[in-house]
């Protein structure tokens, strides 16, 4: 691909092997791969930049007349289909997802014809900034150092090595195959082993086929909620039970803009309906895996809880730019790590103490050997209660005092009480009870616009903020509550575009990032949920099949869409957007409602005084 070419970010497939991830194009290139883990340096930062900064390329020599692509059913192996001037052939992609090594398989099938093919792996270390040395041993294996990292190629035909690259021309006939194994290991240890990739392959996808057995849902959109939960399944870091909100970055929220993050982490945000919505999907290990990761990530000192984490729970994570990769078609700049580590998010303590609580909920035998650390928690949120911060979007401009930080304090308290009350743990009932009851009316006096009736993104703001959809799904008030009804439809009125969900006005907003962005696609999820708890059934129906839509041909969602251009933006594919969808396709099913397992129990005041 030329610098001058526009790349769609719905043209990409996801691979992975819960260790790492890779993103591979519709005309068979991988341009996307950090190793050994998701937050590792790229070694394939051509999605970022260009070909040069890493890839690998496997294509027909002559004109290709048209592709295809799937997933092999119920699975995370790609199958694309290229057909070219001398036949077609089929490039079988996957990373095994129970090898001991971080690598990458890929088996080029011979379907007609006799196809000539051409194969080039740049390998460039440290984001596409090093030139690794790059030796071939007695046996044809080809190894490319650079610092601690190895990366070993293992192929079924000759390659050569040449220019810093790695390079091979083949013909593959009907009913042949050719396959490539590149592993990752540490330079100062011994190299992998040889992968038998047909071995592999099998391997595969009988794991992915075993695992999408144990999913609860069997309606209507059964491919789609599949797909999803494949996704958040390969977007965990297997060794720890993290979950990163997506394995790429500085893929822009606003086409050429400064939008620009790192998602390659583990958000607390995230954390309760992560953790509902796999109980309820039916993976009750991985939720129990999140759940174990989050206490060893939030232990220690209340008052230094973070927004988000590494996958390993690791706290400090700098944010630096990359200066030359030139961006996902020029938007700059690239950025490596996430400066919101260090905001004052108080949601996040919200999050973490109805995670714990959910928890409890499904534990057949109701320990809570972390009820100590959730004390801690909220004897924090006592002293900072009343203080503004940064929110659930991590705006870089002022601290506010934010509707829906203020409501995750809110529920903070209320779970509280409720563990007193119903679980019979100990804590002083009637000052937690208090904090939580006058937190409820200052929410709903102060965040609360009478004159346009709804909630408004924070005290001091007149603007709207679809995170106040988040009031009624976490027990706040209930959706048929007339604050909530006009909150719906000053945001349909005012946030939607094109029927689909901003998250606030961005074009306007003193949040220190200039520009527009497009909808955010868990908002419109969240808008689906409102609609499921108010009874306006089509409405929700209409909208979901909507969402899934905007999904690309192989059922991946990124962040967010960019309406005017018709394609996704944002970092891709995304967990929240696929978590919100299994969570809405289980609410309209409402057999399985993570909406009602979440706020169900909650003491919500009525239409009165609050």
């Amino acid at each position: 691909m030329t610098k001058t070419e526009q790349k769609d970010i719905g043209d990409y497939a996801l691979i992975g092997d819960r260790n790492s991830a890779a993103l591979v194009s519709k005309t068979g290139s991988i341009d996307w791969f950090c190793a050994p883990r998701f937050d590792s340096d790229a070694c394939f930062a051509a999605l970022v930049g260009s070909a040069e900064n890493g890839s690998w390329q496997l294509k027909p020599k002559h004109k290709v007349l048209g592709t295809s692509r799937s997933y092999l059913k119920d699975t995370l192996i790609l199958e694309t289909r290229l057909r070219a001037e001398d036949g077609e052939v089929a490039i079988v992609d996957f990373m095994p997802a129970t090898g001991a090594d971080t690598s990458i398989v890929r088996i080029v099938k011979g379907l007609s014809g006799r196809v000539n093919m051409e194969m080039e792996l740049t390998i460039r270390p440290d984001y596409g900034r090093i030139v690794p040395w790059i030796q071939a041993d007695d046996d044809g294996r080809i190894e490319a150092i650079a610092g601690p990292h190895r990366l070993t190629l293992d192929s079924e035909i000759a390659c050569e090595s040449k220019d810093g690259g790695i390079f091979a021309d083949f013909v593959i006939e009907e009913g042949k195959e050719v396959s490539f194994a590149l592993a990752h290991s540490f330079s100062f240890g011994d190299p992998c082993p040889p992968i038998d990739a047909r071995a592999a392959f099998e391997k595969t996808r009988g794991y992915w086929t075993g695992w999408v057995e144990d999913c609860s849902y069997d309606g209507r959109w059964r491919d789609q909620v599949v797909r999803s939960l494949i996704v958040l399944k390969a977007l965990t870091f297997a060794p720890t039970g993290g979950i990163v909100a997506a394995p790429t970055t500085s893929l822009p929220e606003q086409p050429g803009g400064s939008r620009n993050w790192d998602y390659r982490f583990c958000w607390l945000r995230d954390a309760t309906f992560t953790l509902v919505t796999l109980m309820e999907a039916g993976y009750g290990k991985e939720a129990e895996d999140w759940r174990n990761w989050l206490l060893h990530a939030v232990a220690g000192d209340a008052s230094q809880v973070q927004p988000l984490y590494t996958i390993l729970g690791e706290s400090r994570i700098e944010e630096i730019e990359i200066d030359w990769l030139d961006g996902f078609n020029g938007a700059r700049p690239v950025r490596v790590g996430n400066a919101a580590y260090s905001q004052v998010q108080h949601d996040k303590i919200g999050e973490v103490i109805d995670t714990l609580h959910q928890a409890r909920k499904y534990d057949a035998d109701g320990r809570d050997h972390s009820w100590d650390l959730q004390k801690a928690l909220i004897e924090h949120l006592e002293k900072v209660k009343d203080s503004p911060g940064r929110g659930i979007w991590e705006v870089r401009g002022p601290e506010q005092h934010f509707v829906h930080s203020k409501v995750m304090i809110w529920v903070a308290f209320d779970r509280a009480v409720r563990a007193i009350k119903e679980d019979g743990l100990d804590g002083p009932l009637e000052l937690w009870t208090k904090i939580r009851d006058d937190l409820h009316r200052e929410i709903c006096q102060k965040g609360f616009d009478e004159k346009r009736q709804t909630f408004r993104q924070a005290y001091e703001s007149d603007e709207l903020d679809a995170s106040c959809l988040m009031l009624p799904l976490v027990g706040f008030l209930p959706a048929d509550d007339p604050r909530m009804i006009g909150t719906v439809k000053a945001i349909e009125n005012e946030l939607m575009v094109d029927g689909l969900v901003r998250r606030y006005d961005t074009s306007s907003s003193d949040d220190g990032m200039s520009g527009d962005e497009g909808v955010f696609l868990a908002c419109s999820f969240w808008l689906v949920d409102n609609y499921v708890l108010q009874g306006r059934m089509d409405d929700a129906t209409e909208l979901f099949e909507r969402l899934l839509s905007l999904a690309n041909d192989l059922g991946l969602l990124a962040e967010e869409y960019d309406i005017t251009a018709g394609r996704q933006i944002g970092n891709f594919p995304q967990a929240l957007s696929h978590l919100s969808l299994v969570g809405s396709a289980l609410n309209i099913a409402q057999h399985h409602s993570p909406v009602d397992q979440r706020s169900k129990g909650s003491e919500t005041p009525g239409n009165g005084e609050s």
